[in-house]
């Protein structure tokens, strides 16, 4: 489900059963992150598909790439996996207003 900033916020910030997912490469990972996101790269293919179907199916995740279009691809896998509820950043992080950090 693709979300806008403002309703991706109010829902994240009102679930206690959510994480965050970055779906970029690494090395986007690592210019900056939505504070305590998770990164499982869409590019890895297989591998990728293998960390999906290897997340608990009964947490809400709330998925960003850069500009959106890699993380509603990342939703659309998730929810043929069975995780229903996946949320799409709209406009990624390029859109966030939000605190930018670095990874731990």
């Amino acid at each position: 489900m693709n979300l806008t900033q403002e309703d991706w916020i109010i829902q994240l910030e009102k679930d206690e059963n959510a994480v965050i997912l970055d779906v970029r490469t690494e090395d986007e990972y690592n210019d900056g992150i939505i504070a305590s996101a998770i990164n499982i790269d869409i590019h890895q293919g297989a591998a990728f598909v293998a960390e999906m179907e290897a997340l608990d199916k009964n947490k809400n995740y709330f998925v960003y790439c850069r500009s959106g279009a890699r993380s509603a691809k990342a939703c659309e896998i998730m929810n043929e996996l069975g995780i229903e509820n996946a949320f799409n950043l709209t406009g990624g992080i390029l859109a966030w207003n939000g605190e930018v950090v670095s990874p731990e």
